[in-house]
């Protein structure tokens, strides 16, 4: 049985392998630091991180400083109060001049849990893709995490990359390498897509499996850049299988099925079934149960290929 790995884990590991390889990487942390694990890079660099407080206004202009010196801030807390409660920092003194901060927030999405719907962002993609000139990863799992944070660190500019706090399981093998702003074909198909993001890319995958007994062949996408989207893959995939459902742990507006509803709609309509958030909060529960109720599964999406491939 494959061990599930949280993101945040393989996280706290990349940043400790970037702190040994770069003498640049000073990583912030809003007074979060054992649940986002950066507390695993403070350990080893106990002075080259800054507990900032529960202050996250601060914590990105802070960042933003530290970036104009020459540093590569690497910045964390939860999601919902990065993008939320910073979202003028973000914009104003991070993305406008485009600085090098890399924005990794964790505790995405609704798999939060009992927290409930005050710490569940189901919008923090669509606020981040919608800034100019910042890049959005939604790695799916451990692998991809630590693949994903190396090359932040190596590329110039914003970033934003969205972590959860659910251990998912491995989509990639030791052997992975990622591209940046390339989407990875796990399985090719000729009659529906199924383009996922995030945790929902295994459950794409697991849906591939239960269509293909139907004598149904759906390619399976892992999506981990959303912006810049890879228009090509996309659209390569589309020509050949004429339908499209996209599945992500956010809102349906403005995340993942947005971007690629964009993609269709410029270069090569298609039917489209968007599974993920339906325009409403999250609220307090067990990760999975909260999963199913908000139709999260492997079978809302072989229920969506087969309406679109209806629609064909």
């Amino acid at each position: 049985m494959t061990t599930k790995i949280a993101t945040r884990e393989a996280y706290g590991r990349a940043l400790v392998k970037l702190g040994e390889k770069y003498a640049n990487i000073v990583v912030l942390d809003g007074d979060l630091s054992k649940s986002t694990k950066t507390a695993d890079f403070a350990k080893v660099f106990p002075h080259r991180f800054i507990n900032v407080g529960i202050a996250e206004q601060n914590l990105m202009g802070t960042a933003a400083g530290l970036a104009t010196t020459g540093k590569i801030p690497f910045v964390s807390t939860f999601a919902m109060f990065a993008t939320g409660r910073a979202f003028e920092q973000i914009r104003n003194t991070i993305a406008y001049p485009r600085l090098n901060v890399k924005i990794a927030a964790t505790h995405a999405g609704i798999t939060v849990g009992e927290d409930g719907a005050s710490h569940q962002t189901v919008e923090d993609i669509s606020l981040m893709r919608s800034i100019p000139h910042m890049t959005v990863i939604v790695p799916a799992d451990a692998a991809e995490t630590e693949a994903a944070v190396l090359a932040a660190a190596q590329a110039e500019g914003p970033v934003y990359i969205r972590l959860g706090r659910l251990a998912v399981p491995a989509v990639n093998d030791e052997n992975y390498r990622f591209e940046w702003g390339k989407a990875v074909v796990l399985r090719e198909g000729t009659d529906v897509a199924l383009i996922g993001t995030g945790l929902m890319v295994d459950a794409c995958v697991q849906a591939a499996k239960v269509l293909e007994t139907e004598g149904i062949s759906a390619a399976v996408l892992n999506v981990h850049t959303i912006k810049p989207i890879d228009r090509e893959t996309i659209v390569r995939v589309v020509k050949t299988t004429g339908a499209v459902v996209t599945a992500e742990e956010h809102s349906i507006i403005g995340g993942l099925g947005s971007a690629v509803a964009e993609v269709l709609g410029e270069n090569r309509p298609a039917p489209l079934k968007r599974v993920g958030v339906l325009d409403s909060f999250g609220e307090s529960g067990a990760p999975q149960d909260l999963l199913i109720k908000y139709g999260l599964t492997a079978e809302n999406i072989v229920n969506g290929a087969r309406e679109v491939i209806k629609r064909k």
